[in-house]
């Protein structure tokens, strides 16, 4: 080859990569923007406040599981649809099973009164009952043949050694033949009822009554159950000894608690009102049982209606209460219920009056205590032993109301 010529075109030299230092230097002129330092302020500062606000709710008193405390953090925040939307999408990954046989007893699985030995001491030598046993009768399940025990009423709660508390257990329709709905008939002769608040509802005043049980008032204590929704999401009111919380509102389904102890279940303006003796209500939606026959209604506006929690699912874990002819309370709970379901529970029970109370699995709960020998430390246990909430909820500070009940 010949020598270069001045016409050649010498080999350009490679573009040196970009300095390390560049990026740091766009960096800072980002950071010297006044929107950007805005930005990055305000992000701090709800960081701080996210923080601040759901660690609160996950350290408050009480037993309640960090996912239920997350979901009512965020109902509580504006995220309400949020929650509903993951809670349908987990309903239809694991929708209630149809068919089936239940995998749990059908009746109490804890100790009765006839089986405990201080209850048995107790009334050893006790007189001759003054209170006349209502005879309950069996209650008949949809399902077909009664399984062993299915329907067939068992003493829970004693008081004047007469049977004051008894549960029942058979599976509410035909089709999630596999699930066990449970069904309390409380006598009003032998037993009396206390309102409770929760922590956060209806949240803190002068109720002066306090949001748990404690140990001095456990004495003569039979059983505990959950309230209903929370007071801005019933479409009522939550009132206790002077003090309301919501609004009292005309029709709505009403558990009314009265100075001697006793409660009964109404339309409020309707079947009750405010009287000098009424020294609680606790109000969720409407009726579901009026004038002795399930509402017409029951099947309609489902999810608007009876319960956006769930987002409107049909049949899931529901708890109600009604009130009988003869006046007695009956509470009924369990998975897989629709609203109708828990309705014809409550009517074959007697109730002539009745309405829904909670519907999340994580807020609903009945438990029923047996004495030992320490009258301020009972030993609790589940009426359904799959129910999400521990026997000794109540306990403990509780974010939600519930009611108490007592031997008389």
């Amino acid at each position: 080859m010949g020598a270069q010529t001045e016409t050649e075109v010498e080999p350009e030299e490679s573009t040196p990569p970009p300095e390390s230092g560049k990026r740091p230097g766009l960096l800072r002129r980002l950071w010297r923007r006044r929107p950007v330092k805005v930005v990055l302020a305000l992000f701090a500062v709800f960081l701080t406040w996210l923080s601040w606000s759901l660690g609160s709710a996950l350290t408050a008193p009480g037993n309640d599981s960090a996912v239920a405390r997350v979901a009512e953090w965020a109902r509580d925040h504006h995220l309400g649809p949020l929650v509903t939307g993951l809670e349908t999408a987990q309903y239809k990954m694991n929708p209630p099973k149809v068919g089936g046989r239940p995998t749990i007893a059908l009746g109490p699985t804890g100790p009765t009164p006839a089986q405990s030995g201080t209850a048995a001491a107790e009334n050893k030598h006790a007189l001759a009952p003054t209170v006349t046993p209502i005879a309950l009768a069996p209650l008949t399940s949809p399902a077909g043949d009664p399984l062993p025990g299915e329907g067939a009423w068992k003493v829970i709660g004693t008081a004047q050694g007469v049977p004051a508390v008894q549960a029942a257990m058979l599976r509410p329709d035909n089709e999630h033949t596999s699930y066990v709905a449970a069904v309390v008939s409380m006598d009003q002769r032998l037993v009396k009822f206390q309102l409770h608040p929760g922590t956060d509802d209806p949240g803190p005043d002068n109720w002066g009554v306090p949001p748990n049980i404690p140990p001095e008032a456990r004495n003569g204590l039979l059983a505990s159950f959950n309230g209903g929704f929370k007071v801005g999401e019933a479409r009522g009111g939550f009132y206790l000894n002077g003090v309301t919380h919501g609004t009292l509102t005309q029709g709505a389904a009403s558990l009314v608690f009265y100075k001697d102890g006793h409660t009964t279940v109404g339309s409020w303006g309707q079947d009750v009102s405010m009287t000098p003796d009424v020294v609680g209500v606790r109000q969720n939606l409407r009726p579901i049982i009026t004038g002795g026959q399930v509402a017409a209604d029951v099947d309609e506006a489902i999810e608007s209606g009876w319960g956006l929690t769930i987002g409107g699912k049909f049949f899931v874990w529901r708890s109600g209460a009604g009130v009988t002819a003869d006046g007695r309370l009956v509470y009924a709970y369990g998975p897989a219920l629709s609203v109708r379901t828990l309705a014809e529970l409550l009517h074959q029970a007697g109730c002539v009056s009745a309405m829904q109370l909670d519907i999340n699995p994580a807020w609903m709960s009945f438990n029923y205590y047996q004495p030992g020998a320490d009258p301020g430390a009972p030993t609790p246990t589940k009426l359904l032993p799959d129910q999400e909430r521990p026997a000794d909820r109540y306990f403990e500070p509780t974010s939600r109301d519930f009611t108490a009940v007592y031997a008389r």
